[in-house]
């Protein structure tokens, strides 16, 4: 009597709603806020990694000494500072005074290195905080020399044991970087063809998304000579820091009328000011992620490639989640008349045109056969399955829903769950089955991924991996995974595509285990790296107003030796505990 509705759901298109596994469509999205251009790499030379692992390995052993003596300097300079234990009547104030003064001289030509390179720094318009502490260590010291002639300040001790934990922590950072970049450097070279890891812009729904593909890692040395996170934060607040620091001075000392506090006044402000936390910013845990990167197989390419670190997408290929040798011929079976060398050959032709992950497991398969590729036209592929022309005849191949959408006749009580099937001209012609199993790391890292908020897309070629047979087979979190459509899964694995020109990482290994640890890794790095940056800096200005205040007061007591130092390393407590966590995943 009525007209029938929903007539365009006719027989054809329920049978393709049964059989094709669903997919997810790109949704337009809505204008994102413009973002600031990503930095341009430095003009360095890119140098190959190889050499500059020679150049970060030169001196190594000398930082690490001069790191451990400067610190066993500063045990007696912390006894001399702070009168928690009873001195010796020969040890008169004077004396400490000039004892303090000798151990900070001692330390400065052990750090004479880094303290030189903070104070040529400023020449390249490169300030750190590393130049804060050369300054701090030249007031410091004259201070420490002309105090019981300018300002005795009864019987106070100058800032020495400061400045010297500070020359110990500044080497032990510069050593720690420069262990993580020759680690780093090492393990980009370990394979002859590595895999690189872009972040490129939209390049799935609007996402930045990270790609693996093979090629040489050009700008690689460039990267790793680029100054780090913690420099880049430090350029801009150091040089705020040291003309806070003397104008500030000035005014509590000049400004007072106290022109002979203008010494202590200047090494309180700029001791306050220097954040022992500098160097270790970023080299622990730089240092760290390294050394775990290092036993999986990757290498972050520097600063540069930590701040490529925003996107919200990784691209999964079948190596990702099916290396080599996962995957297995579980048996053959030939129908009709076919020749095993020809069904064997039309379905070898396919995979390889297809560029599938299974391609590797039927060459050998072919070999073994003695068969050949053929020449193949009008290849197609679809939903489950791939078409196209060998010597005239139409040949498919593909999962069992594909032959059953297509209409090939399978074999009754047929019960392969993963198979790859083969029908030349309407005839089932082969089944090859397969055994999937499953690398003990694409768990973990897949839901390492999405806690990281890192979505997973499936760009596979294997018309076996659908959310359906991941789910059901390895329990695989497949609702918070992206599967496009076929066409778009073939282009954003296609090895010929545009990358972006920063590198993410180095890969040396197969697998998703190395993926997904360098991703997840230099996201986390770059947070530790810019927290631990920030508070340094804010202890960094709240050292200068205090100082400022109790030299303005002329609060000797309050400003003494002691509580300095116990401010700044109350400071420095937070980044060993943020770079503690950066390798927790």
């Amino acid at each position: 009597m009525f007209e029938e509705e929903d007539v365009e759901n006719d027989r054809e298109v329920r049978r393709a709603e049964e059989f094709i596994p669903g997919t997810d469509e790109e949704q337009p999205h809505k204008q994102r806020r413009e973002r600031k251009p990503r930095r341009v790499p430095p003009p360095a030379p890119d140098l190959p990694p190889a050499d500059l692992a020679r150049r970060y390995g030169k001196g190594l052993k000398s930082l690490r000494l001069r790191a451990a003596f400067t610190f066993i300097l500063f045990l007696p300079a912390l006894y001399l500072s702070v009168s928690v234990f009873p001195y010796p009547d020969v040890l008169t104030p004077q004396l400490r005074v000039l004892a303090l003064a000798g151990i900070q001289v001692v330390a400065m030509l052990l750090g004479i290195d880094v303290l030189l390179r903070g104070l040529l720094g400023p020449l390249r318009l490169e300030f750190g905080m590393d130049t804060v502490l050369a300054f701090a260590s030249a007031a410091t010291l004259a201070d420490a020399l002309t105090m019981y002639q300018l300002d005795p300040r009864a019987g106070q001790m100058p800032y020495c044991a400061a400045i010297v934990l500070g020359i110990c922590l500044l080497l032990r950072g510069t050593c720690q970087k420069r262990r993580g970049l020759r680690l780093a450097c090492k393990t980009a070279v370990a394979a002859s063809s590595p895999y690189l890891v872009t972040l490129d812009e939209g390049k799935w729904n609007g996402w930045d998304t990270y790609v693996k593909w093979s090629g040489e890692p050009a700008g690689f040395g460039r990267q790793m000579q680029a100054a780090d996170g913690a420099q880049r934060i430090f350029r801009r607040i150091c040089p705020l820091l040291l003309i806070a620091s003397v104008l500030l001075s000035v005014v509590a000392s000049v400004g007072r009328g106290a022109p002979e506090r203008l010494l202590w006044c200047l090494s309180a402000t700029l001791t306050a000011s220097a954040s022992l936390s500098g160097a270790l910013c970023f080299g622990q845990p730089w240092l760290a992620l390294s050394q775990r990167l290092s036993k999986s197989g990757a290498a972050i390419a520097g600063w540069d490639g930590v701040t490529a670190t925003g996107g919200s997408g990784i691209l999964l290929t079948d190596p990702d989640l099916f290396p080599p040798g996962c995957v297995a011929l579980n048996g053959i079976k030939i129908f009709g008349d076919f020749p095993a060398e020809k069904v064997v050959a039309d379905t070898a032709t396919l995979i390889r045109e297809s560029g599938c992950g299974l391609d590797k497991l039927f060459h050998d398969l072919l070999r073994a056969q003695g068969a050949i590729y053929r020449r193949v036209s009008n290849f197609y592929t679809y939903e489950g399955g791939l078409t196209g022309v060998i010597r005239n005849e139409q040949v498919l191949v593909g999962s069992a829903d594909f032959m059953r959408l297509m209409e090939i006749a399978l074999p009754p009580g047929l019960r392969v769950k993963n198979a790859v099937f083969c029908a030349i001209d309407g005839e089932l012609a082969g089944i090859f089955a397969l055994n999937y199993t499953l690398h003990g790391t694409v768990d973990p890292a897949l839901t390492s991924l999405i806690r990281n908020r890192v979505t997973p897309v499936m760009a596979t070629r294997d018309f076996n991996l659908t959310p359906a047979m991941l789910q059901q087979r390895f329990k695989l979190p497949v609702d918070r995974m992206e599967y496009p459509p076929a066409e778009r899964r073939t282009e954003l694995s296609d090895e010929d595509q545009l990358h972006s020109d920063i590198l993410t990482a180095v890969l040396c290994r197969e697998g998703i285990g190395p993926y997904s640890e360098a991703v997840v890794g230099a996201a986390r790095l770059r947070r530790a790296v810019r927290t631990s940056a920030v508070l340094a800096s804010l202890g960094a200005v709240v050292g200068v107003v205090l100082a400022f205040y109790l030299t303005f007061m002329g609060a000797y007591a309050s400003l003494s030796a002691a509580n300095l130092l116990v401010f700044l390393i109350m400071w420095l407590v937070p980044t060993p505990l943020i770079s503690g966590m950066v390798n927790k995943y």
